[in-house]
């Protein structure tokens, strides 16, 4: 095989945890170097991976054996890290969501663009195989023109613990920046990814979790297709049960889940206790336990359906239900043999095959741009025009 993809990592944090399984498990990457503020997740990383753990991000950008930068920081210090890795002639992986303003998602692109590297925003769920097989089908044209697709998701996100800036919208906390970013891509690329106009509703209903804790959208498209898309993180039913009882993370989940997040969150003394006890849930904390490196089922983002003028589609996380004039057919996804292996699929197509990536600047500063738009048809209580964004690219082979 060609030799691996040779990543530094910035920010050993949540985002990072998630994708450890992937990182270990796919041998066509290789964690060469990380930087992060805790040294217990620094010590972890050297024991893991065997990399060097440097002492700044700027260290890691600098670093001669790496190829690849993955910036998996805070949401507001996306612009300036992808600045800095596109300085040292570094490719970029950047978590989701690419940034907090598009004036930075412009900033990004440039920076990248005039350094002649990459840049790759992930990981969101439309990365996920039943996603990806649903744009096939889309795209092959097995329903017909895409008329509507309705989203759906109910999760804890609100009371699992956060840092102080989580729960601070200015500061890229709430549901719409960190959840949005996943539900708007999936929207986005079934339904052709010229989305024209929204007009959203966001819900702030816990005085004690002063941000966006739901929304509900209606996103209309430049082919006359429409979509509408909820989220609910505040903890109490579960959408997983329309998911045949699978989480997220493509593993079964328990009935009480949600139940049980809000009382670990009731034992927290304060805010600094919450942000300590995230830290020790992330990799190299005393309470991390590692995702499964092979789920049963593919991961998800709730419910999902597409409708187009000769069938519907029906998203789960073992394949694809296709609903036509002929009767129920089921198109499946063979469990993963590594999570998240999607994500390195589009990053090794890049990287080692040349190939023009799906979730570029471009298509990510769109999301983006649709998540804005949300909190900003909120506050204004009107439809909102967008303007940045692009149609969905053709399927990756």
């Amino acid at each position: 095989m060609t030799r691996p993809l040779r990543l530094g990592v910035l920010g050993l944090g949540r985002a990072f945890t998630l994708m450890v399984p992937t990182f270990s498990q796919d041998a066509r990457v290789q964690l060469v170097a990380a930087f992060d503020p805790h040294e217990a997740a620094r010590r972890a990383f050297v024991d893991t991976f065997a990399g060097t753990a440097h002492m700044s991000v700027e260290a890691v950008c600098a670093d001669p054996e790496v190829e690849w930068v993955y910036v998996a920081t805070p949401h507001q210090m996306h612009a300036q890290h992808v600045q800095l890795a596109a300085h040292h002639g570094k490719h970029v992986l950047v978590e989701k969501p690419m940034a907090l303003t598009l004036a930075d998602c412009d900033t990004m692109i440039d920076a990248c663009e005039r350094a002649g590297v990459q840049l790759l925003i992930g990981h969101s769920h439309s990365y996920d195989a039943p996603v990806r097989l649903a744009h096939q089908l889309i795209a092959a044209g097995r329903i017909g023109a895409v008329h509507m697709v309705h989203a759906m998701q109910y999760t804890d996100f609100l009371y699992r613990p956060r840092r102080a800036e989580e729960l601070d919208t200015v500061r890229g906390g709430g549901v719409v920046h960190s959840q949005a970013a996943h539900q708007m891509d999936i929207v986005r690329l079934l339904a052709g990814g010229l989305a024209s106009s929204v007009r959203a509703i966001t819900g702030r209903w816990d005085p004690q979790r002063p941000t966006e804790g739901a929304y509900s959208a209606l996103i209309s498209f430049a082919s006359g297709a429409f979509a509408s898309a909820t989220y609910n993180g505040y903890g109490f039913y579960d959408t997983d049960v329309l998911m045949d009882g699978m989480g997220e993370l493509g593993n079964p989940k328990a009935a009480d889940a949600h139940t049980n997040t809000r009382k670990r969150l009731q034992a927290v003394s304060d805010e600094a206790a919450e942000a300590a006890l995230k830290a020790e849930r992330n990799f190299g904390g005393s309470l991390y336990q590692a995702a499964s490196a092979k789920p049963v089922a593919w991961q998800h983002f709730g419910p999902v359906i597409v409708s187009g003028q000769r069938g519907d589609l029906r998203l789960t996380p073992t394949g694809v239900q296709v609903i036509d004039g002929s009767g129920i057919h089921f198109e499946a996804c063979p469990a993963p043999d590594i999570a998240r292996s999607e994500v390195i699929d589009e990053l090794w197509s890049v990287g080692r095959l040349s190939q023009t990536p799906l979730h570029d600047g471009r298509w990510s500063r769109a999301t983006v741009e649709l998540c804005l738009a949300l909190l900003q048809s909120q506050a204004q209580g009107k439809e909102i025009t967008l303007r940045h964004q692009i149609a969905t690219p053709a399927p990756l082979p």
